[in-house]
């Protein structure tokens, strides 16, 4: 039971190191999912490893017990609910994923079933305070003592300028290499021009900020820069 307990440990610190190295690269499958799907993987192992130890033991005891796999329906159980964790997962407009984090619980929920009716009363619960901490506790602590990126968001920013306007000065604004009356910390991470009607330029943005900055103080910063006509922003 002991080991059974320091194994769940290590694969939530493993499945850490995995959610922060995707957080850092602004992937979808960050640091939440991670650690769901690792400890929820060892869990059903777990589960596998002493249910086949239990089974084996009842057929010595009772030889004419029938010889069969304990797991197969436990097994069919993973991989039909997983359909169902994969209808929550949606992708928005600007290539958002949303819905990851309820698709690995739902997973982990599964598991966390199986392992409660194979009799391992104590994992189950151990774990279940894990997934806890995970979605609720952990992310918050990774980004307080983590490297800086963790505490960047994604915004999206559509601008409409007129054809008179430079680009490059506007770039240089917006990353903070020209003064401006007010300074926010934005980062650009793609960006996408094309043209639109009456001469004007359509600016796609997708730029990086702070967690703690405000969308208004975003949407004001840009509408006070020359030229800029139109400003849509989108918290992502």
């Amino acid at each position: 039971m002991t080991e059974s307990i320091i194994k769940l440990i290590v694969a939530l610190l493993l499945g850490v190191f995995i959610g922060i190295d995707r957080e850092l690269k602004r992937k979808p499958f960050g640091l939440k999912t991670s650690v769901i799907i690792s400890v929820a993987s060892c869990l059903i192992t777990v589960v596998s490893i002493e249910s086949f130890e239990q089974f084996s033991q009842t057929v010595l005891l009772n030889p004419e017990a029938v010889r069969m796999d304990p797991m197969r329906l436990a097994a069919q159980i993973v991989s039909g609910v997983g359909f169902l964790g994969a209808g929550v997962i949606l992708q928005r407009k600007n290539d958002v994923i949303s819905g990851l984090t309820s698709a690995a619980l739902i997973w982990a929920a599964s598991a966390l079933g199986i392992t409660v009716g194979v009799g391992l009363y104590l994992e189950a619960i151990f774990a279940t305070a894990l997934f806890i901490i995970s979605v609720n506790l952990l992310p918050n602590f990774i980004t307080k003592i983590g490297p800086k990126r963790l505490t960047k968001r994604d915004v999206s920013v559509k601008l409409i300028m007129d054809t008179n306007s430079k680009m490059t000065d506007l770039l240089k604004m917006i990353e903070g290499k020209q003064k401006v009356n007010s300074f926010i910390d934005l980062k650009v991470r793609e960006l996408k021009i094309r043209d639109i009607e009456d001469n004007q330029q359509q600016i796609n943005l997708l730029l990086s900020t702070s967690k703690e900055e405000y969308t208004t103080e975003i949407y004001y910063f840009f509408k006070k820069i020359n030229d800029v006509t139109r400003v849509e922003v989108e918290r992502l």
